[in-house]
């Protein structure tokens, strides 16, 4: 009887593991690669800048955030609120990643032209 439920709990996390680790493999291989950079102030578009063209631009909304776009990738390199941590956020470049800044109520979010998987969907 012992033996029975060691054997069904192996089975059982055995399960659990493939079931992660399928998941994990789907949603690394269904990533894209976004094609813009959309900033989102108080709730609407402000802006949209191409991931292809390397910039520096300066958000101001209340606060100031300074986005960079670079090499296909963007981040934000500074900001003027006071936990920054917009700033340690990793930098982003695949359709659906974004970057939020609670205090200057500024979101950094990457888009595609339909494909992948975006915040909208």
């Amino acid at each position: 009887m012992k033996n029975k439920k060691v054997k069904n709990d192996i089975i059982l996390i055995s399960s659990i593991i493939l079931f992660a680790l399928i998941c994990a493999f789907l949603l690394s291989v269904s990533r894209s690669e976004g094609e813009y950079v959309c900033v989102i102030q108080n709730g609407k578009e402000t802006a949209r800048y191409p991931l292809s063209k390397d910039i520096t631009v300066t958000l101001e909304n209340g606060g100031t955030n300074t986005l960079v776009i670079e090499n296909g990738y963007a981040f934000i390199s500074d900001a003027s609120c006071p936990d920054r941590i917009c700033v340690h956020h990793k930098k982003i470049k695949y359709a659906g990643e974004a970057i939020t800044c609670l205090p200057n109520k500024t979101v950094v979010k990457i888009g595609s032209g339909g494909k992948g998987v975006d915040a909208v969907s």
